[in-house]
């Protein structure tokens, strides 16, 4: 099985990546992974990205669709494979499509784990921790005793600079900008599936698992 994983900050595609994978023994390849494997074996296109990476630069799109590329083709991806964080735009979704053609393969699914943007705020601001021992609680799934005090040493808890509401919005929209016209372009090439992340993350497994039932067999 051939899938994209996509998903909002928030949505629990962590998680999700970690089930599918352990479950199905696929694996799950994401940018990040790509890059420093490819930097570690000190491939032709590591090298690249490593330099642009270096220099606080993105990685050019013709670099990164190499390194997907190659990735691709190695053994481990025959029975299938997990992709996370690539594509991101337009354009690397088309390229995909190249690349698996000449690979004589297709995606079978692209797997939306789709969240109501109010709340991904909730989960995303929820956070406190610890400015005592740096215990993490989370004001809806993991609260304290006291509200504003850690249960295990009794320090004060605090939210982060990157879990304010202004800087989550601003994160969110961003990321919705990205992936509005990536998720029109597999709507339109029948690959698109959005699985509710609103409910336990063990429904959700659920939802999925049915979903790839047909691919598994």
């Amino acid at each position: 099985m051939n899938l994209v994983l996509m998903g909002l900050p928030g949505a629990g595609k962590g998680t999700q990546a970690e089930r599918i994978v352990e479950s199905y023994e696929i694996p799950h390849i994401s940018t990040g992974d790509m890059f420093r494997a490819a930097i570690k074996e000190e491939t032709e296109l590591g090298l690249q990205a490593k330099s642009f990476m270096d220099k606080g630069e993105l990685v050019p799109d013709e670099v990164t669709i190499g390194i997907v590329r190659e990735r691709l083709g190695k053994n481990d991806c025959e029975k299938g494979f997990l992709l996370d964080g690539f594509p991101r735009t337009v354009a690397q979704a088309d390229a995909l499509e190249g690349i698996l053609e000449d690979l004589d393969k297709k995606i079978d699914y692209v797997i939306n784990i789709d969240v109501n943007k109010d709340i991904l705020m909730d989960r995303l601001t929820g956070r406190r921790i610890c400015k005592q021992c740096g215990s993490t609680y989370h004001l809806v799934f993991n609260p304290p005793a006291v509200d504003g005090v850690c249960d295990k040493c009794g320090g004060e808890l605090y939210q982060r600079a990157d879990d304010n509401e202004e800087t989550v919005a601003n994160r969110l929209e961003v990321n919705l900008k990205q992936t509005e016209p990536l998720l029109s372009f597999y709507r339109e090439k029948g690959y698109l599936k959005n699985i509710n992340g609103e409910q336990d993350i063990h429904k959700v497994f659920e939802d999925v698992k049915k979903l790839l039932e047909g691919l598994s067999e």
